[in-house]
Parts: structure tokens; C-alpha cells; sequence
């Protein structure tokens, strides 16, 4: 499938493994409706699955720690009239999630501190302005409270959800049902996939197309596009065979692809997330049964193939934890959830590690929850970088050099008072032991002789237990 060169990588060996049993999320009655979006969403406190539901929308927000079987009964975020069919959880509150659905709206929910107590029906906000459904909602990575949503109205709207309003509406852009939409790293720029086969890079500020490439994949089936961290544009989509490929776009250049490469038969949607500290895609098909992921550098062919991580079971969505929730102690770099029909299971991506001290190649700064920006300097044209934190402080060192180290000294004490005990000449002889010394070896003794003592009593005791015994057998 790839040209396999033996390429030096820290991330050659990443190796996947599913949870056990205990620790995912059962008895949860996955959607069903047919939309290529995750379904999923997760962030280092919650886990959002959008479940069934007769007579309307919903998802069901769980604490992280809540593994094990979920009650029937447990309640659920329900506001919308028609199947919810994206969500997304806000990257600068880990308690605010917003939700498209088929009723035609973007709703913001508040979710209380430790997860919900009773079903949630109200909104914080509902933002109105589509007029067909709505299917892919993303948050702005660095200004607070601007959220995209698009539409089967082919039309992108950007809210300001502080205050509710439609602040910059894309119209005309696009003629067809938009796939994906995605924000580069500053949020200046989105990039959109479009059943008409083409990928554009647009300014929405500015409202306009900055560069566009038709036919980026010549197949009928959705194409994916996202930004990676150095603006390049990475895509997934089918070709006229329709195999399944992926592609690296320049976006001043989008002439021809950097590179393409060509995967399997396939047709399950491929849903890209990507790692911009690291610089790796994971490949996520709906229907597939595995996970692939890809390191993508600066030499040709600048996508290289890592790995595959296969389990039987297919997925029917995937959610993926941001850095910062991830476990760092175990040299994870990559948490995903997959959806099964009735429940949803944790995978965890690590690199192995001989050493248990911080990786600092494995985690370098990764972008915090603070937002560098307000939403109105943000409409009025700021942008800003985001701001980085570093995981360290959630590296917890092993205990179990100290513990090394004390039990050493233990020993190393027990052995010098049984060579004291045993050689009392030598060691009259080579030191002259301080009074303590002296005071604390009387009280050893004693306390030996004691014990001693006991031991005889006790075995005197036994043996004339031992003797009514055999008396009574008699």
C-alpha cells in the first residue's frame, strides 16, 4: 500500500489498545441517523455521545469517570425537535457544548460541574438563521464565544454566541451540501469540502475564496478537508475508482497535490484528527474496524505511514481527547472513543518508554483552555496565536524511587546492627560506640531476650496441649 522506508521516528512504534471491559461506557443506544459526522465529542471532563431519541434530539454528557453500564433513565441534553447531527465541546470552557441539529438550529448548552442531574430541555442560547439542517458546528480555536455552523443550505454562518447573533453569513459559495469545515490554527481562515468536488481556503472576514482546487478527489463519495499548524491543507476523499485517498495541499499552490496516496476499497467516509504538536493524522473510517495514522514532515513524501491499529468490532463514530486530557505519565498521545452500537469504548495511543521520567520531545507545549481573544476583536480583525501551556504539571513522578531509596537505607541499617551484635570484639576494637549507640543496643537486646522468652513460654504451652490431646485420642 505504502513504500516502506526504514525512517527514524518517535512515533514509529505507537501501538493502540482498547480498554478493558469496566472502563467504557455501556448500554448506550448509539443514532442511528445517517450523517458522516463523530457523534462523539470529548474534552478532559466529559464525554458527549448524540443517542437515539423518539420524538426529537438528544446526547447524553457523562463525567469521564462514569465507566460501567449507564441506566436507561439517565438523563439527557433533549432541547432539539429533530435528530441532533454534530456537536462540539467549546475549547475555552470545558462545561459549554454546542449542538446542530435537523430542526434547523445551533443550540449552547451549560453543562453543571459534575455532569447532569436531571434531562436538560433549555439552552443557554439558540442561535437561528439556517434554513434547512444544520450539520457540522466547530468553535473558533482561539476568539471566545464565535462558532461556525453550516447547513444543508450550503450556507456558513458564524455566530457571536455572547450575543446571540449572526455576525458574518457565507452565502453563494457554495452550490452544493458542505462535508467539512475546518479553522487553521489562528482562526484567520477556514477551509470547506463540497459535494461539487472542490476545496476551498476562505477568509471569512473578508468573505472571500482565497484559494480554491476543483476536483480535489475525483470520486462521487464526501471529501474531508483540515488545516494542519503550518497552513498546509490535508484532505481524504475517493478516487474515480473509488479507492479511498489522501491528499497534502499547498494552499498557494493548489495546482497539483504535494502528495496523494491511494488506501483501500472502501467505502466508509474517512474522518481525519489531527495532532498539530506532534504533527500526526489519525485516519478514522465510519464502518471501519481500524485506526490509521500518519506522520506528516517536511520530506517527500511528506505523509508517512505509521501504523494501524485494528479491533474486530466496526465504528459507528469516534471521539478524540485534546491534549491536555491526555494521561502523560503513560506516554500517551492519543486518546480516541469509539462508538459501538450499545456502547462506547476508549483507546489509548501510547509510544513506549523505558524511562518514567516527563517526555519533553512526546509533549511539547499544546494549546490551553485561555482564549487569546475576545470575539469582537476577533470580528473587527485581530488574530492570535493560542495560548500554549505546558503539560508538565500534570506529570505525577513515580514514588517508587523513593521508596527504593528508603528501603535501601532499612537494610543498610539492619545489616550494621547484626554485625554489631555478632562481632562485639571487632567492633570494640575499630570504634568506640557513642552512649546512644550503646543506650539503643541495650534496648535491642531486651527486647530480644523478651521475645525470647515469650517463644519458650508459648512452646511450653503447646506441648502440654499437645500431650492432653493425645491423651484424649487414647
Amino acid at each position: 500500500m505504502f513504500k516502506r522506508v526504514v525512517r527514524q521516528s518517535k512515533f514509529r512504534h505507537v501501538f493502540g489498545q482498547a480498554v478493558k471491559n469496566d472502563q467504557c461506557y455501556d448500554d448506550i443506544r448509539v443514532s442511528r441517523v445517517t450523517w458522516d459526522s463523530s457523534f462523539c465529542a470529548v474534552n478532559p471532563k466529559f464525554v458527549a455521545i448524540i443517542v437515539e431519541a423518539s420524538g426529537g434530539g438528544a446526547f447524553m454528557v457523562l463525567p469521564l469517570n462514569k465507566t460501567g453500564r449507564i441506566d436507561k433513565a439517565y438523563p439527557t441534553v433533549c432541547g432539539h425537535t429533530g435528530p441532533v447531527l454534530d456537536i462540539d465541546w467549546c475549547p475555552h470552557n470545558d462545561q459549554v457544548i454546542a449542538s446542530g441539529s435537523e430542526d434547523c438550529t445551533v443550540m449552547v448548552w451549560q453543562i453543571p460541574e459534575n455532569g447532569l442531574v436531571t434531562s436538560m430541555p433549555e439552552p443557554v442560547v439558540v442561535l437561528e438563521g439556517h434554513s434547512k439542517r444544520v450539520g457540522i458546528v466547530t468553535w473558533h480555536p482561539t476568539a471566545r464565544n464565535v462558532l461556525l455552523s453550516a447547513g444543508c443550505d450550503n450556507v456558513i454562518i458564524i455566530w457571536n454566541v455572547g450575543t446571540g447573533e449572526a455576525i458574518i453569513t457565507l452565502e453563494d459559495m457554495h452550490p452544493d451540501i458542505i462535508f467539512s469545515v475546518c479553522w487553521n490554527r489562528n482562526g484567520s481562515l477556514i477551509c470547506t469540502a463540497c459535494k461539487d468536488k472542490k476545496v476551498r481556503v476562505i477568509d471569512p472576514r473578508k468573505e472571500d475564496i482565497v484559494a480554491e482546487k476543483d476536483k480535489a478527489h475525483e470520486g462521487a463519495r464526501p471529501i474531508r478537508a483540515i488545516f494542519l499548524s503550518d497552513g498546509k491543507v490535508f484532505t481524504t476523499g475517493f478516487s474515480r475508482m473509488s479507492e479511498r485517498q489522501l491528499a497534502l495541499w499547498d494552499p498557494e499552490n493548489m495546482e497539483e497535490p504535494i502528495s496523494v496516496h491511494e488506501m483501500d476499497t472502501s467505502n466508509g467516509v474517512l474522518l481525519p484528527f489531527y495532532d498539530p504538536d506532534t504533527n500526526v493524522v489519525y485516519l478514522c473510517g465510519k464502518g471501519d474496524s481500524s485506526i490509521r495514522y500518519f506522520e506528516i514532515t517536511d520530506e517527500a513524501p511528506f505523509v508517512h505511514y505509521l501504523n494501524t491499529f485494528i479491533t474486530k468490532e466496526p465504528q459507528r463514530g469516534m471521539g478524540y481527547m485534546p491534549k491536555r486530557g491526555l494521561d502523560v505519565n503513560k506516554c500517551e498521545i492519543a486518546r480516541f472513543y469509539k462508538l459501538h452500537e450499545r456502547k462506547c469504548e476508549p483507546i489509548i495511543m501510547t509510544v513506549p518508554r523505558k524511562s518514567d521520567l516527563f517526555q519533553d520531545d512526546l509533549y511539547p507545549d499544546t494549546a490551553g483552555p485561555e482564549a487569546p481573544l475576545e470575539a469582537e476583536e476577533w470580528f473587527e480583525g485581530k488574530n492570535g496565536d493560542p495560548v500554549l501551556i505546558s503539560l508538565k504539571h500534570a506529570y505525577i513522578p513515580g514514588k517508587n524511587r523513593d521508596l527504593k531509596v528508603v528501603k535501601k537505607n532499612i537494610l543498610d541499617n539492619k545489616l550494621s546492627k547484626n554485625t554489631e551484635n555478632t562481632t562485639p570484639a571487632i567492633k570494640t576494637a575499630t570504634s568506640t560506640p557513642s552512649i546512644k549507640s550503646e543506650a539503643k543496643l541495650d534496648e535491642v537486646l531486651k527486647e530480644m531476650k523478651s521475645l525470647r522468652e515469650l517463644v519458650s513460654s508459648q512452646e511450653k504451652r503447646i506441648a502440654n496441649l499437645e500431650q492432653q490431646l493425645s491423651k484424649m485420642d487414647i
